[in-house]
């Protein structure tokens, strides 16, 4: 501890009591009446450390302390960042003492800016492609791929079992097949399997392989024509048709009615209301010969027909308005082949690859008659049916003008007249019945 220094000079011998100095100089000691109590301890401007503060101070020099934990040493180095239950971690920040020192709030922009950013992209990215969100939503914001159902081969039989189920997904113009068991199928004349020809009564086995030819050209002729299906005249399948024959078709063509449907016999869309998406059909069946008797030949068939249309022009207001029959377009001129119907059809805009599409599955159960011509005045070059059926899915029952009237989902109008028993459409197992009233499909 420092030493004040004296005013005057220290005595040179040992003091009395009292003060007095013995040397007889007549001076007196400066500290003599000073009194170190504690308020005078704690007033003093330097006070001396302790003893074991020193201690300490000398060893931390050579071994700095180590934190057991709880407060913090200025010692410790910078703060370390932990990490819990999987959140940010967070930086604790301390002052030269040890103590946390509370973090300041982060500014705002630094997390929320590039939310902002995100947000409006994805909401950009929807207004320029609204029938992808809306089949986003339905589909439950599925991403997977779409998914091709396996290639079947032609039937050459009745089958014993329905087509399997498959994800219900919604068909668009770029995946029309999507969500049905036809996606598999044979596409147009290639599933109509003519069986190996044999000599049957008395035709021969080169009249029997012209006859099942016949057949087929007129099963494609009626059914797979474009223009037939796009609501033209069907000139070829009634040309290939015997004189009787084509009697009760062309009526339903020219006067059509419940009694007369015309897609009794061939597969027509009003082109103001579905149009096709492409010319693929998918095609399902089979064929077979039977001796007929006396009479000649007969050929069996049972083929489902499924067709792929997007709404046309005149869709959406046709869906929300109350079903009632329309009258027949004009026919255009015959001359021997299809011709689309005399309309002004005005063209759609939204034929993205993502606009909601529909299908109507027809069945026709068909059998067509060659007389023995030693027999019967017939035409062994022309067509006769014995028997026709037909079956459709996914067309309004209570308009018959002659046209299938889809229903398309994005419209959302249902068909309260379809009250009789559920079918499936695509099941063929058993024997086609008719008279039930219009059905509801379990599938399209």
């Amino acid at each position: 501890m420092p030493i004040a220094e004296d005013p005057e000079p220290r005595p040179s011998e040992g003091r009395e009591p009292g003060g007095s100095d013995p040397s007889g100089a007549g001076g007196k000691d400066p500290f003599a009446d000073l009194v170190l109590d504690e308020e005078f301890v704690r007033g003093a401007s330097v006070k001396e450390q302790s003893g074991r503060s020193r201690m300490l101070s000398a060893r931390w020099k050579h071994t700095p302390p180590v934190d057991p934990g709880g407060r913090r040493s200025v010692n410790d180095g910078p703060p370390q960042a932990r990490r819990r239950f999987g959140r940010k971690p967070r930086l604790q920040v301390v002052d030269p003492w040890g103590d946390v020192r509370p973090a300041k709030r982060r500014r705002t922009l630094e997390w929320r800016t590039p939310l902002f950013v995100v947000l409006t992209v994805a909401v950009l990215l929807a207004a320029l492609n609204i029938d992808g969100l809306r089949d986003w939503l339905h589909t439950g914001g599925s991403s997977a791929a779409h998914v091709p159902v396996p290639t079947v081969a032609p039937e050459t039989a009745r089958p014993t079992t329905a087509p399997p189920a498959v994800p219900a997904d919604q068909p668009t113009v770029a995946h029309p097949w999507a969500g049905s068991p036809a996606e598999g199928w044979p596409n147009g004349a290639a599933g109509i399997d003519v069986p190996r020809a044999q000599a049957v009564g008395v035709f021969d086995e080169d009249q029997v392989a012209a006859q099942l030819k016949l057949v087929k050209d007129y099963l494609v002729a009626a059914n797979l024509d474009p223009q037939v299906i796009a609501g033209g005249r069907p000139e070829t399948a009634l040309a290939l048709l015997d004189r009787k024959a084509q009697e009760k078709p062309t009526h339903a063509l020219a006067e059509p009615g419940r009694d007369s449907d015309p897609t009794s016999w061939f597969p027509r869309f009003d082109p103001r209301e579905a149009i096709p998406v492409d010319d693929t059909v998918k095609v399902q069946g089979w064929m077979k010969v039977e001796d007929d008797g006396e009479r000649g030949l007969l050929v069996r068939t049972d083929y489902t027909f499924v067709y792929a249309v997007r709404p046309g022009p005149e869709a959406a207001a046709r869906a929300t308005a109350a079903p009632s029959p329309r009258p027949p377009a004009p026919e255009p001129p015959s001359d021997g082949a299809a011709k689309p119907v005399g309309w002004t059809v005005r063209p759609v805009g939204d034929v993205a690859g993502d606009t909601w599409t529909a299908r109507t599955i027809v069945r026709r159960v068909v059998d067509f008659r060659f007389y023995d011509p030693g027999k019967y005045h017939a035409d062994p070059k022309k067509i006769n049916i014995s028997n026709t059926r037909s079956n459709f899915g996914n067309s309004s029952c209570d308009t018959t003008d002659g046209y299938f009237h889809p229903q398309f989902r994005q419209f959302g109008r249902p068909h309260p007249e379809a009250t009789g028993p559920t079918m499936d459409p695509y099941d063929h197992t058993k024997e086609l019945e008719s008279g039930q009233g219009c059905r509801q499909t379990s599938r399209s």
